[in-house]
């Protein structure tokens, strides 16, 4: 679902927002055009140049449109701060992101193509609307990583990386394992990594392993 409901698409120019949401999040930039927009919106691609002068300034404007949807919720905030060790705490956080991120898939697939197809294009815009989601969920990692229960002492980093995951699971999952991918899927999935100890190198002859971000039980600091 994109920032615009069904009863704002009266005017044109909701129109070509919402028909150029659909199409960029399901052919990216470079797939959709001006015309296919045209169409899908159902007015003249002369009118699309008249509210935006570049192909460009209307794919900003879309993602614009979508990033201003983004909002934090409360209660999962609360869970974060209530946690009782690092792992919890990191486990919280992707949740925080995967339900803040996930609940607009259009939104996803957007980032996406933006990264690579735009690149520094985009780089104010997504400072500007996820800034505030990596400063505050960094606020709240930020003492655990003092504490040493973050294996990463830069806790926007953690937090860019949980980002990360949550962005390109469902499309590699997609890509090499077929079929979509819900959010509880990548919870067990980064649940099953938190769950590897350390203690499995030495039983099995593999090395060592740990979710991003968490030091592993048992792991000595060399």
């Amino acid at each position: 679902m994109t920032a615009l409901s069904n009863s704002e698409r009266g005017g044109a120019e909701e129109r070509i927002l919402l028909s150029a949401a659909g199409l960029f999040a399901k052919l990216g930039y470079n797939g959709a055009s001006t015309r296919d927009i045209a169409a899908e919106a159902g007015v003249n691609e002369v009118t699309i140049y008249r509210h935006y002068p570049r192909k460009r300034d209307l794919y900003l404007a879309v993602l614009d449109a979508e990033l201003q949807q983004v909002k934090l919720r409360g209660d999962l905030l609360g869970g974060i701060a209530e946690a009782k060790d690092g792992r919890t705490a990191l486990e919280r956080a992707l949740e925080l992101i995967a339900v803040t991120l996930m609940q607009k898939p259009q939104l996803l697939r957007l980032l996406q193509y933006s990264t690579l197809e735009l690149a520094e294009d985009i780089d104010p815009m997504l400072r500007k609307h996820l800034g505030q989601l990596i400063e505050v969920v960094a606020h709240y990692l930020e003492p655990w990583a003092r504490k040493g229960e973050l294996n990463n002492t830069n806790a926007k980093a953690v937090v860019l990386a949980l980002i990360a995951v949550v962005v390109s699971y469902s499309s590699l999952h997609r890509l090499f394992l077929g079929g979509g991918s819900s959010r509880e899927a990548m919870f067990k999935a980064y649940a099953d990594l938190c769950s590897i100890s350390s203690d499995h190198g030495g039983a099995t002859g593999k090395l060592d392993s740990a979710a991003p971000g968490i030091i592993p039980v048992n792991h000595e600091r060399p």
